[in-house]
């Protein structure tokens, strides 16, 4: 039964994601496609954000979706997994980071309804988001040059420095 209520937990989720906020928000905000191709991204030099997009797409079987493509750089930055505890959690981190949307909102709330065997990981996330440098003005389609461990240092500063 448990693993039922998994399953059906993770469906909701993803039907949440896919199915109502990448629409939404696509029509909402008007985002600018993403520039790249799944072959320019393999072309950049490894250990580049772009690169390692690439290889994090391959990795989770995940498809290049040009409006989407900032939520997982994201994942590679933040080091949250695509599972629904790095989900809830990424939204976690973003909300602390400042970052307030009806998707970021419904996500964390749904974590938090749905499942409490993460709370401690969802506070920790939201924590982190807190005190981690403000992600507001990145510009996160002019990063996939930069290497993604320097980047994720700059976001993880003073979160390292507190420790």
């Amino acid at each position: 039964m448990h693993k039922h209520i998994i399953k059906l937990r993770s469906s909701i989720l993803v039907f949440l994601t896919h199915n109502m906020a990448l629409p939404f928000l696509k029509f909402v905000r008007k985002p600018v496609p993403f520039p790249y191709t799944m072959a320019m991204l393999q072309n950049m030099p490894a250990g580049t954000l772009g690169n390692d997009l690439a290889l994090f797409l391959q990795h989770k079987k995940l498809q290049l979706l040009p409006y989407y493509a900032k939520h997982d750089i994201k994942h590679i930055l933040l080091q949250y997994d695509t599972t629904d505890e790095g989900e809830v959690s990424l939204q976690c981190f973003m909300l602390g980071n400042g970052h307030v949307s009806v998707p970021v909102a419904a996500t964390v709330l749904y974590g938090f309804l749905t499942m409490p065997e993460y709370y401690k990981n969802f506070i920790a996330a939201l924590k982190k988001g807190i005190v981690a440098t403000n992600l507001k003005h990145w510009q996160w389609h002019n990063l996939l040059g930069e290497y993604s461990q320097h980047l994720t240092q700059l976001i993880y500063k003073n979160y390292n420095d507190r420790i």
